[in-house]
């Protein structure tokens, strides 16, 4: 593409355009271009109606259609880029120092980029700069891109454009390496960016280099069972969504309806409501003014208050009761899923009771091996101990509820909290006891409680001891990409030295987020456009083709991931809580049959210098993300080949990536899906995966109970961790795209 912006070429250039694109019928489309640019002198105008018009031509033959208004569109970002920079006829791409500048000035970018790098350091940087990289972007894609991403004004006029994006976070995630060789990983990083090997995280990818915002992606915090606890989480769930995070949160430590309070029996009021007060601060609380919060909240299936918490986002029922705009999962322990299958009786407990009788908390133990360990005999010991009150209820009943929300809400979400904590890389340290917002982080938690509060020469301390409150930063990389042009171990070498620089860059306003984000210094490298990639090796879905590349694939992944961490630690050194560790121990690598001789070297070298970063793998939603990189989201199959995505402002055509007359056999739509191949195929890569992934079932409206159970009981068996949505179409399916072309 040019690098121009000469105003008066519009026709010719778009005859350009649409000449590199052969494969395209697009003689009528020129013809209308050239009309509308005689009769209408309002260029922005043209601009629109052209896009409208390319995007009209858009269709599963001519999908190419998406890259001409991309251009259209990207063209006319150059042109307000210009003028709102004053740069007259320069090409775009010019001046990065003055761009920086500027943006330091207006306070809209942070400071330190300049004090950190010298002018000819930021004009050496301009010159990895490569324009032709945006032709990579489909409309959807840049306009994502645009809209939500790319540095604005404080009256939304638009000043950055997308390499410069990809370089300005390269450069702000090096700016605190070794002088001797930081341009080179600069260059490197925008490499990676700008070729859409890899994305970063929605957080990291509109604030890095910003003066304002935070770079993580995922928090999950763990409420005590006391009011200031309570409304001390509640304050910091405020902070988190300020800055724009996803937030689990853990209330299984709360005491149940009904239960007393300091003696006082039946006084406690349960979670419920102390979720509606979570749920007005999702609402009140919105993220940089884009979006509303976005809260999940977990409780344990022998929670005495389960049931009422299942029923919260139902439609029907009393209102007090219903807490709409929260996300809800269940903490599931092995022994729960035996008694649904035997369709034996399960005990409801309320933690309170049991601590105050039993001297321990039930939600501390977990089964150390299948079918057998600690919870289970201390869930025994409770229902024996004729002190402590109890609920029964069928299992299949409690599972029964369970799918009703799921096929109404999409929720709960399962976690599998025995398999979870079984593979924890750091079970030295404390226990998982829930996830995050979209199921893919696994790290331990703890609460924190506050020990004193007293005043002193005139002022209130408080002190606190901090408990684990979970930070994870995110990236991923796109498959289809990487495997392609074979770059998957360079990638990952510069990706995962980026997000622990993510580590120390960010700023979060809650304090034992920080101290747990230093202790453990967890990441997560995540992949989206799996089912993309598929489609470009001619792999069916529905295979144990896919089944064995899916486990080879993230075996790969996983080596690398590793492999780079420890390297880092080498370098900068190991995570402060790795002493006893799985990764120390080695265990990590026994519990998942690693055995091969480039494993045992692996081992080796991990036990002797370390690693980086004490969690590693977690495969997020990436829904944004992909979209702008052109990919299919996560590990999710596509929902239709040609379908239009729907914003609040408007709706844009999209067809699935690379579709030609070969890929289009292996795009079969996720309602078509025999969901048991799903489950399967994500047990392969799960156990390369040391946290988790965000796993959607895909069932129709009319999918029979013992259908949807068995497809759980299937997750449970092959050994997820966790099950994000169950998605279930709410109007009658059409035919297979795939099987009527």
């Amino acid at each position: 593409m040019e690098n121009t912006v000469a105003k008066s070429s519009l026709g010719e250039w778009l005859r350009d355009c649409v000449a590199s694109f052969p494969e395209l019928q697009g003689e009528l489309f020129l013809k209308r271009a050239e009309d509308l640019e005689l009769k209408n002198n309002n260029r922005s105008a043209v601009f629109r109606q052209l896009i409208m018009e390319a995007l009209n031509c858009l269709s599963m033959e001519e999908p190419q259609w998406t890259f001409v208004a991309a251009r259209l569109y990207l063209k006319q970002l150059y042109e307000e880029v210009q003028l709102n920079k004053g740069a007259g006829e320069k090409p775009p791409y010019s001046n990065l120092y003055g761009l920086i500048e500027h943006l330091v000035d207006l306070e809209i970018y942070d400071a330190t980029i300049l004090s950190s790098y010298s002018a000819q350091e930021i004009k050496e940087a301009e010159k990895w700069i490569e324009p032709e990289k945006d032709e990579l972007f489909t409309y959807i894609g840049l306009k994502t891109l645009a809209d939500r991403y790319l540095a604005k004004g404080f009256n939304h006029e638009l000043y950055e454009l997308p390499q410069e994006r990809w370089m300005v976070i390269a450069l702000f995630l090096m700016k605190d390496e070794d002088r001797k060789h930081r341009m080179e990983l600069v260059k490197e990083a925008y490499w990676a960016l700008s070729n859409q090997y890899m994305t970063v995280a929605t957080p990291t990818l509109a604030n890095a280099g910003k003066s304002y915002g935070q770079l993580s992606s995922c928090f999950i915090d763990t409420i005590d069972d006391s009011l200031r606890g309570i409304f001390d989480s509640n304050t910091d769930a405020a902070t988190v969504s300020k800055g724009g995070g996803g937030l689990g949160i853990y209330l299984g430590k709360i005491r149940s309806r009904g239960s007393d309070i300091r003696g006082f029996k039946g006084n406690s009021s349960g979670v419920i409501p102390w979720m509606k007060q979570l749920n007005n601060t999702a609402v009140s609380v919105d993220q940089l003014g884009q979006r509303q919060g976005a809260i999940a909240v977990y409780l344990d299936v022998w929670h005495k208050d389960i049931l009422e918490f299942l029923d919260a986002k139902l439609n029907n029922g009393d209102e007090r009761m219903r807490t709409h705009d929260l996300f809800t999962g269940v903490c599931i322990p092995d022994l729960f899923m035996e008694k649904v299958e035997k369709r034996d009786d399960w005990y409801l407990f309320d933690p309170h009771e049991v601590r105050r009788f039993k001297g321990y908390s039930l939600e501390d133990s977990y089964d150390e091996q299948k079918g057998n360990g600690s919870f289970r005999e201390k869930y025994t010991e409770c229902l024996i101990d004729e002190r402590i009150s109890k609920k029964c209820i069928p299992a299949i009943e409690v599972m029964k509820r369970i799918m009703k929300s799921q096929l109404e809400t999409g929720t709960p979400f399962m976690f599998y909290r025995d398999t979870v904590n079984r593979l924890n890389p750091n079970p030295h340290q404390g226990m998982v006891y829930a996830s995050n917002l979209c199921t893919e982080i696994m790290q331990n938690m703890s609460a924190t409680t506050v020990q004193s509060e007293e005043t002193e020469d005139g002022e209130i301390i408080i002190r606190k001891t901090p408990g684990d409150f979970v930070v994870c930063n995110l990236s991923s990389l796109s498959l289809a990409k990487v495997v392609g042009d074979n770059v998957l171990k360079r990638v990952i070498d510069i990706q995962v030295r980026m997000l622990d620089n993510v580590i120390d860059l960010n700023s979060i306003d809650v304090p034992q987020a920080v101290l747990t984000n230093k202790k453990y210094r967890a990441i997560g490298v995540g992949t989206f456009g799996w089912h993309h990639l598929l489609a470009k090796e001619g792999i069916k879905w529905e295979s144990e083709e896919a089944v064995t590349f899916a486990d080879k694939l993230y075996e790969k992944i996983n080596y690398y991931v590793i492999s780079a961490s420890s390297d880092l630690a080498k370098a900068k050194g190991k995570y402060p809580a790795f002493s006893g560790s799985d990764w120390h121990s080695g265990d990590y690598f026994a519990k998942r049959n690693y055995e091969a001789e480039e494993w045992r070297y692996l081992r080796e070298k991990v036990r002797s210098q370390g690693i980086r970063n004490g969690y590693l793998i977690a495969v997020a939603p990436n829904s944004s993300t992909s979209i702008i990189a052109n990919s299919t989201p996560s590990v999710d199959p596509i929902f239709k080949k040609f379908y239009s995505e729907e914003k609040k402002n408007y709706k844009i055509p999209v067809t699935a990536p690379d579709l030609n007359a070969e890929t289009t056999w292996f795009y079969k739509s996720a309602f078509h899906i025999d969901q048991r191949w799903s489950i399967v195929q994500n047990a392969a890569r799960q156990r390369h995966v040391d946290q988790s992934i965000s796993f959607n079932l895909y069932v129709t409206h009319n999918i029979k109970a013992k259908e949807l159970l068995d497809l759980h009981l299937l997750s449970f068996e092959k050994g997820l961790k966790t099950t994000y949505y169950t998605r279930s179409t709410s109007i009658e399916l059409e035919g297979c795209e795939s099987c009527e072309s």
